[in-house]
């Protein structure tokens, strides 16, 4: 064993955002560029580390909503549509830049990129983004964990069946397309409340993750504070971010993606370019948006029409210091660590991010990733890169503390998904929770096939509902009108069919209707929100 771990978790999450009601839609782009710039970037890095007999152990959200959204028909096939408008566009880039010294190899990088993906996406993952990485699971190399069914914020739920709902959900849904249990759960938005580990329990999941203040406060308090898990009364460990780490990649200031030779993300030839030009690849209505071609590097704190043009040698030259620097830190890191805490379990360092950042935010981010995972294996032997999993399985005696109620966000206390923004939405969603909970009291056993797909659909609009992510979207101030509009159109599909089920007369022509809107988890049972005896 080495003298320490190093964890990495990427959470991967979006919102589940599927509209076949209209041709095309514009927050149907989160998954379109996210697949484009994140998933099958790291799909890439991990099968090329598996390739080349790399070892490494990587941590991996994959919630229902993104599972639900990468193995819809609709979807991918929009998507693969989208993709074949990039490489158009690209194409047409690589014209239009032909004498241009400068564009020109940019334009070339992109049509390359584009087409590359577009291969990945067709001939070597076959469409199927979850069975890729289902088999890096299946591998060794990739531990995937689950989320709250819908991300819906547990700490802010005041029924227990509420709560237990959401975890069910979820495994289930997991266990349905990676063939096990899952072993860990990212709690949404790091939401933890004393009482939340006992559904965990319930489910075989062995760990989650907290921020660090969490454990800060403890009681008792962890003798070695972020550096080693905490197991809570129910007998599931918590894992506690690094600080340190993460600003390292997260801080504004500080953190790798703002240097000046990455890539600018708010400049993109979307904006830039003649509208007539470009009209073919925005939105529908004209209004322009991103397309994904950005020719800018950040350069400094200049204004966007300031920036100097994008140098992608450099860029890479820069994700290679970058991740040497990274190690460097994290070695050094645990050989202080190793000495301050002396015998015992070796220190872990728990290192998460929304995957998202690797690749959509941060252009060089899945490059970055494959450095980092070639530098551990190859230029030190300080530590390991391991999974919580991994960790609890070698060293099983750990002390018992009670975190607080705790999430991560600005203030680290539920603050961002509470507010003047957003809490008007809580007293509706706890009344739905209610019905729901009747619902399920009062119907054992459903009369009739159309009662059972009713008593279904309420819960699976009750679960997209409580999604964290329109709370969060509210407090931002980014989409607020899509994020409020998704969720009274949720609370009030879940009262119609409410009201339709004590009447005992279901229209069943408008229940196709919202069947066929929102489809994830066909294999739902409304009967996960029966109160325990």
């Amino acid at each position: 064993m080495k003298k320490g771990v190093l964890s990495l978790v990427l959470h991967a999450h979006l919102p589940y955002v599927r509209h076949p009601e209209h041709p095309e839609f514009l927050e149907e782009d989160w998954l379109y560029e996210a697949i484009t710039e994140t998933y099958l970037p790291l799909l890439e890095v991990f099968d090329r580390c598996v390739d080349d007999g790399i070892p490494f152990r990587v941590t991996m959200t994959l919630t229902p909503p993104l599972v639900g959204m990468l193995r819809d028909e609709l979807l991918m096939s929009r998507y693969a549509a989208r993709l074949d408008k990039l490489c158009e566009l690209s194409d047409k880039e690589v014209h239009r830049t032909r004498t241009d010294a400068t564009f020109g190899p940019l334009a070339w990088h992109y049509r390359e990129r584009h087409f590359h993906l577009r291969r990945l996406f067709h001939d070597r993952y076959k469409r199927d983004l979850v069975l890729a990485f289902k088999r890096l699971q299946d591998h060794g190399v990739l531990e995937i964990i689950t989320c709250g069914a819908t991300h819906g914020f547990l700490p802010l739920m005041i029924h227990q069946e509420s709560i237990r709902a959401q975890i069910r959900v979820a495994a289930a849904h997991y266990r349905m397309h990676f063939g096990r249990d899952p072993r860990g759960i990212w709690l949404p938005e790091c939401g933890y409340a004393p009482g939340i580990d006992k559904y965990l329990s319930a489910e075989n999941i062995r760990f989650f993750f907290v921020d660090s203040h969490a454990l800060a406060n403890a009681v008792p308090r962890p003798r070695r504070g972020v550096y080693a898990p905490i197991y809570t009364p129910s007998g599931v460990a918590a894992f506690a971010r690094d600080p340190e780490s993460s600003m390292q990649v997260w801080s504004a200031e500080y953190g790798y993606p703002g240097d000046g030779d990455y890539r600018e993300f708010y400049r993109d030839i979307g904006y830039d370019l003649d509208w007539e030009y470009v009209r073919p690849y925005i939105q529908a209505t004209g209004a322009r948006k991103n397309v994904g071609i950005k020719y800018y590097r950040i350069t400094g704190k200049v204004p966007l029409d300031k920036k100097l043009p994008y140098n992608p040698e450099a860029a890479r030259h820069k994700a290679d210091l970058h991740a040497g620097n990274f190690l460097f830190n994290r070695t050094k890191q645990i050989e202080y660590l190793r000495g301050a805490f002396g015998e015992g379990p070796p220190p872990i360092i728990i290192s998460p991010y929304d995957a998202e950042l690797y690749g959509h935010w941060w252009y060089e981010g899945p490059m970055f990733i494959d450095f980092l995972i070639r530098k551990a294996a190859y230029d030190q032997e300080v530590l390991q890169l391991l999974s919580p999993v991994d960790y609890i399985a070698m060293y099983p005696e750990q002390q018992l503390c009670q975190p607080p109620l705790s999430s991560w966000g600005a203030g680290g206390y539920a603050g961002v998904w509470l507010d003047e923004s957003n809490d008007w939405i809580y007293r509706y969603l706890h009344k739905a929770s209610e019905r729901m909970i009747e619902l399920a009291r009062t119907h054992h056993d459903a009369a009739s096939d159309t009662e059972r797909r009713a008593l279904n659909q309420a819960a699976r609009e009750l679960l997209l509902a409580q999604s964290s992510d329109w709370a969060f979207i509210m407090k931002t101030g980014t989409m607020v009108d899509y994020a409020v509009r998704r969720t009274r159109e949720h609370l009030l599909r879940f009262s119609k069919l409410y009201d339709q089920l004590k009447a005992k007369q279901v229209d069943e022509r408008w229940l196709d209707h919202v069947e066929s809107r929102d489809n994830l988890f066909p294999e739902i049972d409304y009967r996960v929100y029966r109160p325990q005896a």
